[in-house]
C-alpha cells in the first residue's frame, strides 16, 4: 500500500495538508505515466491514498470540525456530500479502460473536484481547527487519523460518510478491500 503520511508530522492539519499535496502530485503521476501498467499502478496507489483519507477524516476531523468550526454542520455536509459524490466517481473510475482517453478525461475531472474539495477542507475547516485547538488537540487528532487510517478501506464506499458508519462498517469493508487488493497483486 502507499505511503500515507509522513512520520514527523505531530500536527493533525500539517499531516492532512500534506497528504492533500501528495495526492495533487500522484494524479499527475497517473495522468503522466508512460504506459498503461504504470498508469494502473499509479491509479491503484491514489485510489487507495483517497480511500484511506477521507475516511480519516470523517471519522475524526469532520466531526470535530461540526463542534468546533462556525457553521461547522453546514461546512461539514457539504464536504460529505462531495466525499460520496467523489467516492460515486472513483468507483466509476476503477471500471474504465485505464488506457482510454476516456479515462484520462474523466480523471482530470476528477482530479478538478478533488483539489477544489481539499480547498475548501482546508480553508473552511482544516484552518479553523488549527486556529481553535491545542497544540495537544492537534496532535492527538494526528495519532486519531494515523490510526484510522491503518483499518480503513482501500477502496471507496459511497454511502459511509458518516463516522458512525464508518466505525460500523468500515472494518469489515477494510478486510475485504485488503483481501481483494491481494489477490489482485497476487494474479498480476
Amino acid at each position: 500500500m502507499v505511503q500515507t503520511f509522513v512520520q514527523s508530522t505531530t500536527d493533525v492539519v500539517d499531516f492532512l495538508k500534506h497528504q492533500h499535496n501528495l495526492i495533487k502530485d500522484m494524479f499527475d503521476d497517473v495522468l503522466h505515466a508512460s504506459d498503461p501498467k504504470a498508469r494502473e499502478k499509479a491509479f491503484v496507489d491514489l485510489r487507495q491514498l483517497l480511500a484511506v483519507h477521507e475516511t480519516a477524516e470523517e471519522m475524526v476531523v469532520h466531526p470535530r470540525a461540526r463542534h468546533e468550526v462556525a457553521d461547522g454542520d453546514n461546512i461539514v455536509d457539504a464536504r460529505l456530500k462531495e466525499e460520496h459524490e467523489a467516492k460515486e466517481e472513483l468507483s466509476r473510475l476503477e471500471k474504465m479502460d485505464i488506457d482510454s482517453e476516456e479515462f484520462l478525461k474523466a480523471l482530470t475531472s476528477f482530479r478538478d473536484a478533488v483539489v477544489e474539495h481539499a480547498e475548501h477542507e482546508e480553508n473552511e475547516e482544516f484552518n479553523q481547527l488549527q486556529a481553535e485547538l491545542s497544540a495537544a488537540d492537534l496532535k492527538r487528532m494526528a495519532g486519531a487519523v494515523r490510526a484510522a487510517e491503518a483499518i480503513a478501506p482501500t477502496r471507496p464506499h459511497a454511502g459511509v460518510e458518516s463516522a458512525v458508519l464508518n466505525f460500523a462498517v468500515g472494518p469489515f469493508a477494510s478486510m475485504l478491500d485488503r483481501a481483494r487488493d491481494a489477490i489482485s497483486a497476487a494474479i498480476k
